[in-house]
């Protein structure tokens, strides 16, 4: 499946111009993203987490601890993740017109628990290797008691919906016609530091290679 299916739930009614129906658009979003956000309703409220993730290929892994409400809430229970990759401000002659160039994603689906054991540790795999490439192999394995601490859920990709906005400011044409006022983008970017040694280290111990490259980028 390479294109999107739109649901009464994803379909974007606002700005249906910046909807994105490739597949790839979705993975590309969601594969750019380090930090989702998890909802869920807890005790009838709705709440929303701020958390790591995975992705491979149709599925997402999530994961915590298994004394959290919201993944004890959240298994065979429909569950909502965004995440959203931010490229700059918009700068427009009114301010009603200021915006943001983004892209986000936005997904539905029922989270499942996931039980089994290699399930679990691959799951946990992908988790670790989307936020730190490399470390998987490095760092020392999950013990069984670890794994046991741990919750990992899974949700489908199967209903999901990306929304992206790029390019310069919308202005109506009155205000571009005055030209009285400055507009335009400031664009967000990131990169990443210089490693930052653990004080504890008992040796002059340099970063791992895994480390170093995504430094380098």
């Amino acid at each position: 499946m390479t294109t999107l299916s739109p649901t009464p739930r994803s379909t974007l009614r606002r700005h249906k111009e910046r909807a994105r129906t490739d597949r790839a658009d979705l993975y590309a979003v969601l594969d750019a993203a380090l930090v989702c956000h998890f909802g869920v309703v807890v005790d009838g409220a709705p709440l929303v987490i701020p958390t790591g993730f995975g992705r491979d290929g149709d599925t997402l892994y999530l994961h915590g601890s298994t004394g959290a409400a919201s993944l004890r809430a959240a298994t065979e229970a429909a569950v909502c993740v965004t995440v959203t990759v931010l490229d700059g401000v918009v700068y427009s002659r009114s301010v009603f017109n200021h915006s943001m160039n983004y892209r986000s994603a936005m997904v539905y689906g029922t989270a499942r628990a996931v039980t089994g054991e290699p399930e679990k540790r691959h799951g946990l795999r992908v988790l670790v290797e989307h936020m730190a490439p490399g470390a998987w192999d490095y760092a020392r394995q999950p013990t069984a008691k670890e794994l046991a601490k741990t919750a990992v859920l899974a949700v489908d990709l199967a209903e999901a919906s990306v929304k992206i906005r790029s390019g310069p400011p919308s202005d109506d044409e009155h205000d571009i016609a005055l030209d009285e006022r400055w507009a335009g983008v400031l664009p967000l970017q990131s990169g990443w530091g210089a490693p930052q040694p653990d004080p504890s280290l008992q040796s002059r111990r340099e970063p791992p290679e895994h480390v170093v490259r995504r430094v380098a980028g």
